[in-house]
């Protein structure tokens, strides 16, 4: 996977816009205006911060210690840093901002129940 197929993927899912609120070397998706994804385009290799369930997020760093850590300058306890160097697969990497995706938009709402109350 690189940055551009990352890029192609994640702007195809609604609402999301991108744009460089922390200076031109790191890419930022957001979705209802909150971040659910980072990229740092000056790493030798993609690697990118994604949102986590904290209990999932500590899974995949124990599956895959070289490729999953705690989020560099984000919460260690809700975000993770990937990095796409083989261990993971495509799959598993899209996984990974869906579920950060999913968080950030959230479950959806219930239509509201009409009050027969005047």
């Amino acid at each position: 996977m690189n940055i551009e197929s990352l890029r192609e993927y994640v702007l195809q899912k609604p609402l999301v816009t991108e744009g460089f609120p922390f200076g031109e070397t790191t890419l930022v998706f957001k979705v209802n205006n909150k971040v659910f994804l980072l990229v740092p385009l000056d790493a030798g290799q993609l690697k990118f911060n994604v949102k986590c369930d904290p209990d999932k997020a500590i899974e995949w760093r124990d599956e895959y210690p070289d490729a999953v850590l705690p989020g560099f300058h984000m919460n260690k306890k809700h975000w993770n840093t990937v990095i796409a160097d083989g261990s993971l697969s495509n799959k598993q990497l899209l996984q990974m901002v869906d579920d950060s995706y999913a968080l950030v938009v959230g479950p959806p709402k219930s239509p509201r129940k009409k009050s027969n109350k005047l």
